[in-house]
């Protein structure tokens, strides 16, 4: 057997730092899927920045923490690597797959991840998978292979309401260890909303500046932070 290369966990993601919003029972799906509940498959889609890779890592920590071996890849159009990765991919008891839609249109992934699929699934273990798209809109050349991603479950992760934001903000801010005042919440959401995935980002940078500068998160403190995030 040929073991894949571990690629990094990130170990700040987990559930307990993901805000639910109107998710929680997709959280309560994948924690069961990590800790080896019914469910072998579980497809979840959404928009970028709505959290997806964070609930595929959350999955990796909560197997680990059980004494699961899981393993993670989010697949790069740009930097695809080869699908001799898959070899022996088969045996691990949780493989989670990120932004699979990238391999749609490369024959030589589309066929190694067709064979993959059915060995992994014929050794009943788990696979969690997320795409920016339910599975009949992924543009796979295989139908056999676009078929099976819709063989589990499929879940659509809910985007955060606007009146959810200042929410998320609050939760996230309060696990990294800091408070926002609501004032500093709505002026960063002004200029952040845009874009989640670099306004969480941001609130690790906004982390790390109020502890080395030992001061309160204040508007003007914000717009210094802001400004030498330019």
């Amino acid at each position: 057997m040929q073991v894949p290369l571990q690629f990094e966990f990130q170990s700040n993601q987990t559930f307990a730092s993901f805000f639910p919003g109107n998710n929680a029972q997709i959280l309560e799906q994948l924690q069961a899927l990590a800790a080896n509940g019914d469910e072998q498959q579980i497809f979840v889609w959404g928009d970028a920045g709505s959290g997806k890779s964070h609930l595929l890592q959350a999955c990796c920590q909560q197997a680990k923490q059980t004494g699961k071996d899981p393993f993670y890849l989010a697949y790069n159009p740009a930097n695809l690597p080869t699908p001799s990765l898959l070899e022996g991919m088969e045996d691990m008891e949780l493989v989670c797959l990120d932004n699979i839609q990238h391999v749609a249109g490369h024959q030589d992934w589309e066929h190694a991840l067709f064979a993959f699929y059915n060995a992994h699934r014929q050794n009943n273990h788990k696979l969690l998978i997320a795409a920016d798209c339910p599975p009949k809109f992924l543009a796979f050349d295989l139908p056999d292979l676009k078929t099976r991603m819709a063989w589990g479950l499929t879940l659509k992760i809910q985007p955060l309401r606007d009146d959810q934001l200042i929410e998320a903000l609050t939760y996230k801010a309060h696990f990294l260890g800091f408070d926002i005042p609501a004032a500093v919440g709505r002026f960063l959401l002004n200029h952040y909303v845009h874009d989640l995935t670099a306004l969480w980002l941001l609130l690790e940078k906004i982390d790390r500046a109020t502890l080395a500068a030992q001061r309160k998160l204040t508007i003007p403190f914000l717009k210094q932070i802001l400004a030498d995030d330019v």
